[in-house]
């Protein structure tokens, strides 16, 4: 999931935050409603906004949705942009995008 950092907020890009699908897969779904019960805001059509008070919440859920093997890595990984600094407490979940 593409990600940033701007005043202290982790944004996620909202094409990239899996969307909830009624009847859809469980899985899924909680993931969805996991990640924005954790969300300062999660509203449709914007990215989500994450506060440094929640991001170690975010890594351990983002790790145990990997772990599971129900999900991709693309959904499970925060890509930050190469030139941006990723928090210690987001280093085990991220990656750096690449631009080409």
């Amino acid at each position: 999931m593409r990600a940033r950092i701007e005043s202290d907020i982790l944004y996620l890009h909202h094409e990239d935050v899996p969307p909830f699908k009624k009847g859809g897969s469980i899985v899924r779904n909680s993931y969805f409603w996991a990640l924005k019960s954790i969300a300062g805001r999660a509203k449709r059509g914007r990215d989500w906004e994450f506060e440094p008070e929640v991001w170690f919440a975010l890594q351990r859920m983002l790790l145990s949705f990997a772990e599971s093997g129900y999900l991709g890595l693309s959904e499970t990984l925060l890509e930050f942009p190469e030139v941006s600094e990723i928090p210690d407490e987001l280093r085990s979940i991220s990656t750096r995008l690449s631009v080409d």
